[in-house]
């Protein structure tokens, strides 16, 4: 190739080549055992060249090469690198990764239970860390040079988005930012907000996944292509679009037998081949068939925990092995060695025998539920290729590198914590992105498993849609007002909070509303000149008809109200037997009353009754028992007469209906139905009407022969004006958004003391060391000696009740409590909650803002204070009734409130010294060994 190069053309290469060399990109380049791509190259060398950058790229692109290259750039330059993380999984495995290159003496971790090496050039921790440093003024971030979010799109999370976002603000300047993101749809507008706030910054987005990704549909024993691909064309696969259309067509002929069409033979074997041709197949045989496609390893996603580990269970009882001798060997002694701190007493406790067994046959779960240990055993005997199928919830997809040839996916909806709801394009794109290694496999696989009502043109949407956009869910928190305040004051740490990206992305959709407000100003100038009229003041005249208009309506629908409350009122006179006539609607005319749909406990919880009033249960002459609603009476109702109605009378019987019906129009059926007499229109009596009427009369316009013509132009420009109001009053609502909201959290904070003006009082720097959901409550409950004199187990249960949230509920059966003074701070700490509660209605802050204290939760007190008074694992699982993961993971949140507690209480009282005493209580055996949670 050279030799075809001109001598200047080799001679400028030369010197391109030996510029390249000269970079700290170069010798980077040379610690990977393969090339990098185009979008890596271009995000070192603007790294190098001191800009920020965002990359946003898919899953499993290698975009932590990046980061990595802000490391080895911070290790040259002598300076320091923060990787900061979303999960503490994620911190741990990036601190091992990065440990393994340039040793364990450079290398540091931090995060909420763990400190490693903190001082160390190099460290690893958790976003929310970082966040503390930076508050607190850390002498860590002295020589800081670069900081890398991986995960950065964790920042559209309502519950800990914010931090991402005080992280950015806060830095300092001659910080470089390196931003890891997955792939979003509004790249560009972030990364526009990040030029903003942080300095030159360079957007590199790749749509490019290093390993192809085939989608499929696995339906009975085939598994079927999504797409179909000829030429530029990339279609639905026919096959699946006409199985979903025989399918919903079979679900349409019992229609027909009921009436008495019969089916052709020819027409019953064709769907008794398709059916035998299109099922779910079961987990088991889902695994066999990858594994004879030679599509393992393979997660598969399953939205529920307990519907993992059944999966598991199920594949065991098949007689299912994915795993040689000498394969379940190699697995038992990795177990073994990782499982050696664990006491044989809690290892029967935790189910260890049964996991151990799926593992050896190389099949696992992988769920928040389990024993953190347990968790990393997983991943890592996975990435071994140890077990080569893992049936995990969607926590596996977000950031944990845990890729696999296969992704499956066994239903397209789960639950949201509301309600069940269709997984989203982003979500699609999240789980299936796991599958394909690079450097290991030529292709990735996303199988969906075929479901009853499937729209492939949905699925295929689903597949299509690789983005989704970045929504910022910033608000100031009562802690971070506090922090703001005390190292800015009041008025700098407004000006802070407008430059959030939540009111960046305000501002911006502010935009497009102020050019169609306008765009319909220039219309109204339009209207206002078609509607002028010679005679006189036409705006005027359309305002007194207008004004007319407006009070002829309010009075009819008093009217209707009226009648409406008349006709309730004479429903809830009726009694069973009482003879009516129903006045309209489909079951119009006689009726027997059975049940007046009035009484009971109280009118609100009786079965007859709903927000609209009674609504009476009736027997028509046609023999019908129907309940019906006000609708039935828009006039008031009486009865006509009575009848006793047979204590055998059962309205489920046809015989019974029919006898009664029988009797109430031999009863009743020469009764005329009742004439109501049409009342009086109120507007013809009423004084403001006809004021109006006469004015209208009276104005020069109304002679006007065009008069009609001018009206309709000025109901256009009546129109046109409203919707423009509402616009501006949208603009309103969105600029100054963030500043508001922190004006009403710093109205709320300056009535409590915590603030005053510029300055932090001394309740207000206790608040400024509590990070938490119920930060608030805390220094409440801290200032008002709630706590005090607790012993460190009953103060342990306190303390879970702010960190606590139940996953059954609000039906759920009242939490056990520890007895003595433990119960009794637990209903203080309710009751102080209510206090705030009505405190923030009272300065307009609410939970919807995401700014509002929830009500403390005492579900896990019980359990917290059992494990911290010494009692045994397998005693406190069984009465907590839950998953020993779950056990953990609240256990670590409680301790690192715990520590807050120590470190924030005044250390003249016993709340200190107690904390410390309860974290020691509660930091042993399987909380103390777990080293994620």
């Amino acid at each position: 190739m050279t030799e075809d190069l001109s001598p200047a053309e080799r001679f400028s290469a030369a010197r391109q080549r030996a510029a390249d060399e000269a970079t700290a990109l170069a010798p980077f380049r040379d610690l990977y055992d393969f090339e990098l791509d185009a979008f890596q190259i271009e995000a070192c060398q603007a790294l190098e060249a001191g800009k920020g950058v965002l990359v946003a790229a898919p899953t499993g692109s290698g975009k932590t090469i990046v980061g990595e290259f802000a490391v080895h750039l911070a290790l040259t330059q002598g300076r320091k690198c923060f990787y900061t993380t979303p999960i503490k999984a994620l911190s741990n495995q990036k601190y091992s990764d990065l440990a393994k290159r340039y040793g364990s003496s450079k290398v540091g971790l931090l995060t909420g239970d763990n400190s490693v090496n903190s001082e160390a050039p190099i460290v690893v921790m958790t976003t929310e860390v970082l966040r503390n440093m930076l508050y607190a003024g850390s002498k860590s971030l002295l020589g800081l040079g670069y900081v890398v979010m991986d995960e950065v799109h964790y920042l559209s999370d309502r519950f800990r988005g914010a931090v991402w976002e005080e992280v950015i603000i806060h830095l300092p300047e001659s910080v470089t930012l390196v931003s890891l993101s997955a792939t979003v749809s509004n790249a560009e507008e972030f990364g526009d907000w990040l030029d903003t706030v942080r300095g030159d910054t360079r957007v590199i987005v790749s749509e490019h996944r290093p390993v192809p990704l085939w989608q499929h549909v696995l339906a009975g024993r085939r598994m079927y292509d999504l797409f179909e691909e000829s030429g530029d064309k990339r279609e639905v696969n026919p096959d699946l679009v006409r199985m979903a259309r025989m399918e919903n067509s079979r679900v349409g002929h019992p229609r027909d037998r009921r009436r008495g069409r019969p089916k052709r033979e020819a027409d019953r074997e064709r769907e008794r081949r398709q059916r035998s041709r299109i099922w779910t197949p079961s987990r088991a045989e889902v695994i066999d068939r990858l594994d004879s496609e030679g599509l393992l390893p393979a997660i598969t996603f399953i939205f529920s925990r307990a519907g993992c580990e059944a999966a598991v269970q199920q594949c065991l009882y098949s007689g299912l092995r994915l795993n040689d001798s000498a394969a379940a060997a190699k697995v038992r002694e990795i177990v073994e060695e990782r499982t050696a701190d664990i006491p044989d007493t809690d290892l029967h406790v935790l189910g260890y025998f049964e996991w151990l067994e799926g593992l050896q046959r190389g099949i696992a779960a992988h769920h928040a539920g389990m024993l953190p240990t347990f968790k990393e055993v997983v991943e890592e005997l996975f990435v071994r290729g140890l077990v080569k199928a893992v049936f995990a919830t969607e926590t596996l997809a977000l950031g944990i590198n845990v890729p696999a040839r296969s992704v499956v996916l066994e239903k397209l909806v789960k639950w949201n914590g509301e309600q069940h709801a269709d997984i989203t394009p982003g979500e699609f794109t999240q789980l299936t992105g796991r599958a394909g290694r690079r450097g290991i496999d030529i292709e990735g696989h996303a199988v969906v498993l075929w479901q009853r009502g499937m729209d492939p043109g949905a699925l295929a949407g689903l597949a299509g849609a690789r983005t989704y956009p970045l929504r910022s869910s910033f608000k100031p928190s009562y802690n971070m007002a506090v922090n703001l305040v005390a190292q800015f004051g009041r008025h700098r740490s407004r000006e802070l909070l407008e430059t959030s990206f939540a009111q960046f992305q305000a501002d911006r959709s502010v935009v497009g509303i102020s050019r169609q407000v306008r765009k319909n100003e220039e219309g109204l100038e339009g209207y206002r000149a078609s509607m002028t009229c010679h005679l006189g003041d036409f705006e005027e005249y359309a305002r007194l008809r207008r004004e007319l208009k407006d009070r002829e309506t309010e009075l009819a629908k008093q009217g209707a109200t009226q009648r409406r409350v008349q006709a309730a009122a004479a429903l809830e006179k009726l009694k069973p037997g009482d003879i009516i006539h129903v006045p309209t609607g489909k079951f119009a005319g006689l009726a027997l009353v059975l049940d007046p749909g009035v009484g009971g406990r109280s009118p609100a919880h009786h079965r007859g009754m709903d927000h609209e009033g009674p609504r009476p249960l009736v027997l028509t002459a046609q023999r019908q028992v129907k309940r019906l609603a006000s609708i039935d009476f828009p006039v008031p109702v009486e009865a006509l007469d009575r009848m006793r109605i047979p204590k055998s009378f059962n309205p489920r019987s046809p015989q019974s209906r029919r006898d009664l019906a029988s009797a109430l129009r031999t009863k009743a059926g020469h009764y005329d139905p009742p004439r109501h007499r049409k009342q009086r229109s109120a507007a013809a009596e009423d004084t403001e009407i006809n004021r109006l009427r006469t004015e209208i009369r009276r104005h020069p316009c109304h002679g006007c022969d065009e008069r009609e013509d001018h009206a309709r132009w000025a109901e256009r420009y009546h129109r046109l004006t409203r919707e423009t109001r509402q616009l501006e009053h949208r603009i309103e609502g969105r600029t100054n958004t963030i500043a508001r909201t922190f004006d009403r959290v710093y109205g709320l904070l300056s009535e409590l003391g915590y603030l005053d003006g510029d300055e932090v009082t001394d309740d207000g720097r206790v608040l400024a060391r509590l990070y938490g959901e119920l930060d608030l409550l805390a220094s409440e409950c801290l200032r008002e000696g709630v706590w005090e004199g607790l012993p460190p187990a009953e103060l342990a249960a306190c303390v879970s009740a702010l960190v606590f949230e139940s996953r059954s509920g609000d039906d759920a059966l009242p939490p056990k409590l520890p007895g003595g003074r433990a119960r009794a701070a637990l209903g203080e700490m309710v009751r102080t909650w209510g206090r705030l509660d009505a405190l923030e209605e009272d300065h307009r802050i609410t939970a919807a803002e995401g700014v509002g204290q929830r009500e403390p939760d005492l579900g896990f007190a019980w359990a917290a204070y059992r494990w911290a008074d010494g009692e045994g694992l397998d005693t406190v699982l069984r009465e907590a009734d839950m998953p020993a993961g779950d056990f953990v993971r609240w256990c670590k949140q409680v301790i690192d409130v715990l520590g807050q507690l120590a470190a924030a209480a005044p250390q003249s009282g016993t709340v200190a010294k107690n904390a410390r005493k309860a974290i020691d209580g509660m930091l042993r055996g399987v909380v103390a060994y777990s080293s994620v949670g």
